[in-house]
Parts: structure tokens; C-alpha cells; sequence
């Protein structure tokens, strides 16, 4: 039995339909593709750099037309297989340690501390709790995140900021703490990390826009 649009909810080819957007929102569409285009360019940091960390931000948005755009951007920038395997495991320690840091939130939740903020930097330190709940657990989790954020093919430096646009992908104000404070520990400036923050902007918004088509294919079933 042959595809349909009904069949199947995600081809490469439905992609081609974005453009149809700038007939129905032109200036919607246009705004939005001349800031993609900036937070994509050259600056700071380098295009290769961007579209690594583009890579990174579309495996936790998990829009397939996003990883496929970037992953073929950024291999045009001449990165190695392993550079872009290391940028999707820094996002993929970034995603699951959101879940990792609110779990002090759970803590408070749990012992109902009576704490009407929900948020504050210190909670963060009870996240050393786990080592004694969950032991095993809690260090295989330590041991991947430090793994994933050494540097080998990517510097330190690199990943760190990649892991910036992450936890802004993520919305946890532990990480982005962190890994704010991290980034600069590696000497990158705040330029190069507001530089980073909108290539996830650009993403997370972008996500959104390239499930456009399949907002079209339904409208036109």
C-alpha cells in the first residue's frame, strides 16, 4: 500500500510546504525567517558552532524536520560524525538532567517544607540526597553527564555552551545556572553565550514553525 499524508504524518518532502505559510502570515513568515537567519550567522561564534548547537536543541524539541535540517547544515560546516554524536549526547544529558534537578523540587514536595518559593539556588544542593536514596542510580547518571560534557572532539568550552542553549530549550533555572556559570569558568564570553541562547530561541521556535506542514496536510485532508 502506497504512503498517503494520512499514512504517514512525517515525510522529508512535507517540509517543502513551509513556504506556503508566507502566503497566509507574509509577514509573520518573513519576520520570523530573518531572525532564524541572524541567530544563525556568523558571529562571535562560528556557523559551525551554531548549527552543532542547533543540532543539539532539535533532539530535545524531537522535531524530525529540524534534525534533519541541521544535521545536513552542520556536516556542510565540515563537522565529524562524532563532533555531531557528542552534541546530541550533551543535549541528551541536558534533557535528562532537568528531570535530575527538579527532583529537589520533589524532595521539598515530599517533606513539605512549607516553603511558599518554588524555586531557589540552594535547593539545588539536595540533589546530593539522591546518592543515598538511589545510589547506583544516581552516580551512573553523574558518571554520563560528566562524560558527555568532557571534552574530546568538541572543547569544553564548546559543549558547555551548547549545554546553555539546552537548559534554555529545557527551562530549568538550575541548569541554566549551572551551565551559565560553567561556560564562563571556560572563558567564553557573555556575547558568545547570548549567541547560544538564540540559535535555542531560533530552535524552539522553529520547531514549532516546521510543524506548520503537517498543520497544512490535516487542513487540506
Amino acid at each position: 500500500m502506497s504512503i498517503t499524508k494520512t499514512d504517514s504524518l512525517y515525510r522529508k518532502d512535507y517540509f517543502g510546504r513551509i513556504h506556503e505559510l508566507k502566503k497566509h502570515a507574509p509577514n509573520a513568515f518573513e519576520s520570523f525567517f530573518a531572525f532564524n537567519n541572524q541567530a544563525l550567522a556568523e558571529g562571535e561564534l562560528s556557523v559551525k558552532v551554531k548549527e552543532l548547537i542547533a543540532v543539539a536543541v532539535a533532539h530535545i524539541t524531537g522535531c524530525p524536520y529540524c534534525i534533519d535540517l541541521h544535521v545536513k547544515n552542520v556536516k556542510k560546516q565540515k563537522a565529524s560524525k562524532a563532533e555531531v554524536a557528542e552534541a546530541i549526547f550533551v543535549a541528551t544529558a541536558l534533557k535528562a538532567g532537568s528531570s535530575a534537578a527538579h527532583g529537589v523540587n520533589a524532595l521539598n514536595a515530599y517533606d513539605e517544607n512549607g516553603d511558599e518559593e518554588l524555586y531557589k539556588a540552594s535547593y539545588f544542593n539536595r540533589i546530593k540526597e539522591f546518592s543515598k536514596l538511589n545510589k547506583e542510580t544516581f552516580k551512573a547518571f553523574l558518571d554520563f553527564d560528566h562524560q558527555a560534557i568532557k571534552a574530546e572532539n568538541l572543547s569544553e568550552k564548546e559543549k558547555e555552551l551548547i549545554a546553555v542553549a539546552c537548559a534554555h530549550t529545557t527551562g530549568c533555572a538550575y541548569c541554566i545556572d549551572l551551565h551559565t556559570k560553567n561556560a564562563k569558568k571556560t572563558g567564553a564570553n557573555l556575547n558568545e553565550i547570548s549567541e547560544a541562547i538564540f540559535v535555542a530561541v531560533a530552535l524552539k521556535a522553529g520547531s514549532a514553525i516546521a510543524h506548520s506542514v503537517n498543520a497544512l496536510n490535516a487542513y487540506d485532508e
